[in-house]
């Protein structure tokens, strides 16, 4: 495996780093997320139009850059520094790789040449707070339970006859922690269909305008990342490819990219707070030296530091092997999760003050441990697929048939099988 950055990634890298360091101060961050749609419009359209940001990983015949998913990744690097509110991981990400898998060759020529151009922005819904189990980050359901098993409760689908109603299928249930759902044109929503005795999840398309859809945003913890509760009320929709599309493994295959581009975005972010850290600590003087120079403030900024490298490490590899990505995610949330906490502590009392600009990069690190994780959770996941804790007896497999026997056999009892106990041998006199 190669890992070095090619030029032209490091060109993306530092035209992006550039424009975002313009446009996306602490003020114009916090300002973007209180606006209707969650984010600065015209940035988003600069980002799409000039450098072809939603459409680095679609194919060209679509209108897309054509590049690999690790060159999203290492752009969205530089996203994470700055918190950059877009939707680019909710149409990027999740959407793009699952109508690229899924979709009809209809399907991708009519919804890949707006997604790559940001004319248009999706979202994907799912019931619940199921997304990281719906992704395969956290464990892998193959019943697909998470988006309602057919039962009450999540979005349940159902097909309308041709005659009726222009037939098609029907949409009813609600969806809550939505990325982007207030205000993506396009929904990808996950649903149960089929009833209960042969429930399968599928997905399907619904449409901004969509009568019977009622979307709400929702108070969250990291408003850089918005989310939306989604209700569907009988609402026309259209299945994404056909029914008996592998819509689980689809959904594993882009939770292992996403995570991916999860984790270059936390290290970003984790490197950036290190950065302000370190330049604060430079310039805060206290008992007439700067608190930077007292070693146990050193010794915690090299804790932070080699965390942190360690974990762009991580993250770059996930970027070239998409199946690491859950385990460098976990690395990653919790490079950022201790820096934004030690961050907070280097700044003292100004540090704590609920405005200050640290508890943006905290508020991400909570808020995306919470939607994509907990790292426990995402470690164990990655230690069962490597299979670290498989029993060796079940690995070996069983035992030959002599073998079992005797491993079966009860132990025979010593007063009537077992010989009796040599006697100790007589020790001979010598003399002395």
């Amino acid at each position: 495996m190669d890992a070095a950055v090619t030029a032209e990634q490091d060109e993306i890298r530092r035209t992006l780093r550039e424009i975002l360091g313009k446009r996306c101060g602490p003020d114009e961050v916090k300002a973007a997320v209180r606006t209707a749609a969650g984010h600065d419009r015209e940035l988003w359209q600069q980002l799409s139009r000039q450098l072809g940001l939603p459409g680095i990983a679609v194919a060209e015949e679509y209108g897309g850059v054509g590049c690999a998913p690790a060159d999203l990744a290492l752009a969205c690097e530089e996203t994470g520094r700055v918190l950059l509110p877009s939707p680019l991981l909710a149409t990027a990400a999740l959407c793009v790789p699952l109508v690229t898998a899924l979709g009809t060759a209809a399907q991708r020529s009519a919804l890949l040449p707006p997604l790559a151009t940001g004319g248009l922005t999706a979202a994907l819904a799912v019931s619940g707070p199921a997304l990281a189990t719906a992704l395969a980050l956290t464990g892998e359901d193959a019943s697909g339970q998470w988006s309602g098993g057919g039962r009450a409760g999540g979005v349940q689908a159902r097909a309308v006859a041709a005659d009726a109603a222009g037939g098609g299928w029907r949409l009813y249930g609600e969806a809550a922690q939505v990325l982007d759902g207030h205000s993506a044109g396009l929904l990808l929503v996950a649903a149960h269909t089929g009833g209960f005795a042969r429930s399968r999840t599928l997905l399907f398309l619904v449409r901004e305008d969509a009568p019977g859809l009622v979307r709400s945003r929702q108070a969250v913890l990291d408003e850089t990342r918005p989310q939306a509760r989604i209700e569907l009320r009988d609402v026309p929709a259209e299945l994404l490819g056909g029914e008996g599309a592998d819509v689980l493994g689809a959904l594993a295959a882009t939770g292992r990219t996403a995570s991916a581009v999860l984790a270059a975005e936390a290290v970003g972010a984790a490197g950036q707070a290190l950065a302000r850290t370190v330049e604060y600590v430079r310039g805060r003087e206290q008992f007439g030296r700067a608190i930077g120079s007292f070693q146990a403030v050193k010794h915690r900024l090299a804790d932070l530091y080699v965390q942190v490298q360690a974990a762009r490490s991580a993250a770059y590899y996930a970027a070239w092997d998409p199946d690491q990505g859950g385990l460098a995610l976990a690395q990653c949330l919790e490079a950022l999760r201790m820096t934004a906490g030690e961050a907070i502590q280097l700044h003292g009392g100004i540090g704590f003050t609920w405005e200050h600009d640290a508890h943006l990069y905290f508020k991400r690190a909570a808020a995306d441990e919470l939607l994509f994780g907990p790292v426990h959770r995402l470690r164990a996941h990655a230690a069962d697929r490597a299979g670290l804790f498989a029993d060796p007896a079940a690995a070996m497999g069983p035992l030959p048939a002599p073998a079992a026997r005797e491993a079966s056999a009860p132990p025979a009892s010593p007063s009537t099988s077992a010989p009796p106990p040599a006697s100790p041998p007589a020790q001979e006199k010598v003399a002395v």
